[in-house]
């Protein structure tokens, strides 16, 4: 009997150097993070959105491509989100969680690092 394909390695894009956060949003738990953050969304052009972990496991996924894995953070994990990407955060059970947003230094790029790593 063969053996399933092997899950698709998530993708973990690296905010560039240089950026400087600009916003914080309020601290989220599963009864106030306002639904449009459940739901495919993404951050404005330019600026790099942060999901930071509090407590308890939050998810994190693309919404491309379609079969995109969800990602699981704990506490103080992050996972950082380049502009215009669409995407979604999952609830993974009781949580508490903030994004940042982070815009470039005057004169900088706002292109994925192309260095690997895990984000957290």
């Amino acid at each position: 009997m063969a053996e399933p394909p092997p899950e698709p390695e998530p993708e973990r894009p690296e905010m560039p150097p240089g950026m400087e956060l600009v916003r914080t949003t309020p601290l989220f738990d599963p009864d106030t993070v306002p639904p449009a953050i459940l739901g495919a969304h993404q951050v404005a052009s330019g600026v790099w959105g942060r999901l930071v972990c509090r407590s308890g496991r939050v998810g994190f996924a693309f919404e491309e491509p379609e079969d995109s894995p969800v990602v699981e953070l704990g506490p103080g994990d992050h996972f950082d989100i380049p502009p215009e990407r669409r995407h979604r955060v999952v609830l993974l059970g009781p949580a508490t969680f903030v994004v940042e947003f982070h815009r470039p230094r005057s004169g900088r790029a706002t292109e994925p690092s192309t260095e690997s790593g895990t984000g957290s």
